[in-house]
């Protein structure tokens, strides 16, 4: 299983929102290459980094924030999967060109423009995760403000057919609220596909974590509970 701490910018500062609210933002460092280093110095292989902002704008507005904490990154020896605003494969070009991340996360194009997202899984092959940002049932895009009508097991399936490196599955409900895991679900849409699914949201304990492994999560992107002190990184990366 792969444990990968996550940095959520909100105008450069490190937050984490609850349920995807930006009304209910907690700030957590002014820093975010500190918090970076910290995770590389206890051993994390790879990092989880989204632009709120661009998330809500609806197109990236930290690039060079995020280039530079990538470069600390793979000057530390890991990897960066980076996502907020990849609303078109122009933008996940520059992206990529410009921050040199490792990986994309896209979600609302991958709902909006599925035929998009196909050729830029095919021609970005093991650089893309589709993100399945769920609430009540569906998935939710556009920063989480609107639904679509597409089930997150929907979604896997074609990230799975169009080569996707992986896929995102994120209960809203329980982001950022440290109240476990969705542990059932994440399963579910693991059932679906081949493709690895990484769980999101909830994690509030390492034996959270240990359940998480024990019925089989490829992967879990988890922040809150750390920058809280429910546990380190350190104790967490015992459950890989």
């Amino acid at each position: 299983m792969i444990l990968i701490p996550a940095i959520d910018l909100l105008d450069g500062r490190v937050v984490r929102l609850a349920q995807g609210d930006r009304a209910r933002t907690t700030v957590y460092s002014d820093n975010a290459g500190q918090v970076l280093d910290r995770f590389i110095a206890a051993g994390a292989k790879w990092i989880h980094i989204v632009d709120l902002d661009g998330a809500f704008a609806g197109a990236p507005k930290q690039l060079d924030l995020v280039a530079d904490l990538v470069a600390r990154a793979h000057a530390g020896g890991a990897r960066v999967e980076i996502g907020g605003g990849m609303r078109d494969p122009a933008t996940v070009d520059r992206a990529l060109l410009s921050t040199a991340a490792d990986r994309i996360v896209v979600g609302t194009l991958a709902v909006r423009d599925p035929d998009a997202c196909a050729e830029l899984c095919a021609r970005r092959p093991d650089r893309i995760i589709v993100a399945a940002d769920v609430r009540d049932g569906k998935v939710a895009i556009a920063g989480w403000l609107e639904q679509s009508q597409l089930d997150a097991v929907e979604l896997a399936g074609a990230a799975e057919r169009w080569g996707a490196a992986a896929v995102l599955f994120t209960d809203v409900g329980r982001d950022g609220l440290a109240e476990g895991p969705a542990l059932a679900a994440t399963c579910e849409v693991q059932r679906a596909v081949n493709i690895p699914v990484y769980a999101s949201g909830g994690v509030s304990s390492v034996a959270d974590l240990a359940a998480c492994r024990a019925v089989g999560v490829r992967g879990v992107v988890f922040g809150r509970a750390l920058y809280e002190g429910a546990f380190t990184l350190e104790e967490a990366l015992t459950q890989c």
